[in-house]
């Protein structure tokens, strides 16, 4: 994912609502939204590095990801593929002594941020060129882009505002929100932040919804995950010029609802 906010409330039926952009050029073979064959996972898939940006697993945990933005921040040579750390995030057999391990070998990464949710326990793993951190995410609205949890860009503080709004009244989730994350207003150049990619680039960037020919907002995706474990999920799939190339749901993690393609 590129950009994404979520609302966390551990105790309640459902202690997550998520919802998120993936950017990514076009030419990258992708398949959508699916079961997995080879593994008890539900998720998008890079079919160029064999990764995800976020997927589910059957015993109810969830994982998403998202880069760090940040030229400076030089990853080694030969670094894995970031997407495959959800893919073992999702089936390692113990998740805390995984993260506290992935940690240590984050350096091997080029930057990232990991999201990794059960029903009970949120945790998040940032790794960028000022630090690396493992930490639980507390309880409440959170937002996240290719810069540390919380980063006060333009378009992560709109999002935080429409999920804090949308989930005060959780029945019209995520209405609110997703009128919001496929906005394609850029913001003004004295908001932006400055991540090393020059100005044009960053204001291109600043859009929650990139329209471009070659690279762009592939998918919009909205997920809830409820105390038991099940997860509902939505992908909305878009192509160059953000055409809307089709949508999966999944009503939750065992019956697939629907598939529309275009």
């Amino acid at each position: 994912m590129c950009l994404l906010a979520f609302d966390w409330q551990p105790g309640a039926p459902t202690p997550l609502r998520l919802i998120g952009n993936r950017d990514e050029f076009y030419a990258r073979p992708t398949a959508g939204l699916h079961d997995w064959d080879e593994a008890p996972i539900t998720g998008g898939r890079d079919l160029e590095a064999g990764g995800t940006w976020l997927a589910f697993s059957r015993q109810g945990v969830l994982a998403t990801l998202t880069n760090v933005r940040d030229p400076a921040l030089v990853a080694p040579p030969d670094a894995p593929s970031r997407g495959e750390l959800v893919v073992q995030a999702l089936t390692c057999e113990d998740l805390p002594a995984w993260l506290e391990q992935l940690a240590e070998k984050a350096p091997r990464y080029a930057g990232f941020n990991l999201l990794v949710a059960t029903p009970t326990q949120m945790w998040h793993l940032h790794h960028g060129r000022e630090r690396t951190a493992l930490c639980e995410v507390p309880r409440g609205v959170h937002a996240l882009s290719n810069a540390d949890l919380n980063s006060p860009w333009p378009k992560t503080v709109k999002l935080h505002q429409a999920v804090a709004q949308d989930t005060t009244s959780p029945i019209t989730w995520p209405k609110t929100s997703r009128q919001v994350i496929q906005q394609t207003d850029e913001a003004p150049t004295h908001a932006l932040p400055d991540t090393g990619v020059g100005l044009t680039l960053e204001q291109r960037l600043s859009a929650a919804f990139i329209v471009g020919e070659t690279y762009g907002t592939r998918a919009t995706t909205w997920v809830t995950l409820d105390y038991q474990g099940n997860t509902a999920i939505t992908e909305q799939r878009f192509g160059p010029h953000g055409r809307f190339q089709g949508e999966t749901a999944l009503i939750d993690d065992r019956h697939l609802l629907s598939t529309a393609k275009v």
